[in-house]
């Protein structure tokens, strides 16, 4: 599966925010879907895995390169909205038939902007080691209100 340039995947979470960021748009939920079935070799090695006992490596194997594809296809489809972040990324799989397996990665796709005045320039690693040697800002707003979703009427901050 070929990976999306420059997508920061640093701004991939299964959180519902990025710190240090503002989330400027909502472009809605992506996906990335793939359908998998395991191979009569690959059944027969997993056999003989299964016999010993342990991990089944040949399982182990086929379920990450399909985590790892969906995942992809879900970015593929965030940037080709225009995002440049994704959360509340969630996994889900879903047996079709027997030995055929589909795997679903899901999040919201989302447009964010550094919540400080002046715009990151450097790696995505730097990015992520500033934002956790940042001291943590109070959360904005009213008391006993959650800052996220906005409330109709709300102002992005």
């Amino acid at each position: 599966m070929q990976q999306v340039p420059n997508f920061d995947h640093s701004l991939v979470t299964t959180a519902f925010e990025l710190q240090g960021f503002t989330i400027a748009r909502n472009l809605g939920v992506v996906r990335g879907i793939i359908v998998r079935s395991r191979s009569l070799v690959g059944n027969i090695g997993a056999g003989f895995q299964q016999l010993f006992g342990g991990n089944i490596s040949i399982y182990t194997e086929l379920c990450e390169r399909a985590r790892n594809d969906a995942y992809e296809i879900m970015i593929q489809h965030a940037a080709a909205l225009g995002a440049n972040g994704i959360i509340g990324v969630r996994y889900d799989a879903t047996e079709i038939t027997q030995g055929v397996t589909e795997v679903l990665c899901y999040g919201t796709a989302v447009y964010v902007v550094p919540t400080s005045a002046q715009p990151y320039m450097g790696t995505p690693a730097q990015s992520a080691a500033e934002r956790m040697a940042a001291p943590v800002p109070p959360i904005p707003g009213q008391p006993g209100q959650y800052p996220y979703p906005p409330q109709p009427g709300q102002q992005p901050r």
